[in-house]
């Protein structure tokens, strides 16, 4: 019988391994996998690359693990949303790579869908283009933008069946879907479990194909503000 759904979020991410990949799902805070964050600050990992739209809020999550030290680069559209991540910039201690928004969730895509790369008009003629190759297309200046693929993606979503078929809530899906289907493993937090079937087939957002194990964390998760 296929049964995801693991114990606890330590165990769920026991074999990541230092220098992995990470794709964290969430816009902001919203569809942001607190507990797997807090479950892999305990699992011990690090030499980390995160992958995000942002780089956490206040001191809890990604900006905890930042200051752990745990983290070596992170890859995102808006670094400055948490105060850790500009003193570890400054310090020298935290490499970052800017990808505008749109071009990060497709590069993520592409990973998924199995696709080279792809031509895209953003940050064509600034200093995101510097390196990367460049191509007129009927008059216009494009960059070439690779794939960006996750050893690891942590996901949240909503519902989920005991297969790991996944609904999201709202503005919760954000990033998550996208980040499912771009990682060797992905680890889905979901507030509720349900038995198979009562998902109904036109509801599932993410299809269990892309889930690799699943943990149930209850919407009254706590978010403590943690202090260094």
């Amino acid at each position: 019988m296929i049964n995801k759904a693991i114990a606890s979020a330590v165990e769920a991410l026991a074999d990541v391994k230092d220098g992995a990949t990470i794709l964290v799902g969430g816009f902001g805070q919203v569809g942001h996998p607190m507990a797997l964050i807090d479950g892999l600050i305990e699992q011990g990992a690090k030499d980390l690359v995160i992958v995000c739209n942002n780089a956490g809020v206040g001191r809890s999550g990604l900006p905890r693990l930042m200051h752990m030290g745990r983290v070596r680069k992170i890859i995102c559209s808006y670094p400055r949303t948490a105060a850790v991540f500009s003193e570890l910039y400054a310090a020298g201690k935290l490499e970052l790579e800017i990808v505008p928004q749109g071009t990060l969730a497709e590069r993520i895509r592409a990973a998924g869908a199995g696709i080279g790369g792809f031509f895209t008009r953003t940050g064509a003629g600034t200093l995101l283009a510097a390196g990367k190759e460049t191509r007129e297309i009927d008059g216009l200046s494009y960059v070439f933008e690779k794939p960006l693929k996750g050893d690891v993606a942590l996901i949240e979503a909503w519902q989920a069946d005991r297969w790991g078929n996944l609904t999201y809530r709202g503005s919760g899906a954000n990033f998550n879907p996208i980040m499912a289907t771009g990682a060797s493993l992905t680890v889905a937090q979901v507030q509720n479990i349900v038995e198979l079937g009562e998902i109904a087939p036109d509801r599932v957002s993410t299809p269990s194909i892309f889930v690799n194990r699943i943990v149930a964390v209850p919407y009254t998760y706590p978010y403590p503000a943690i202090e260094y």
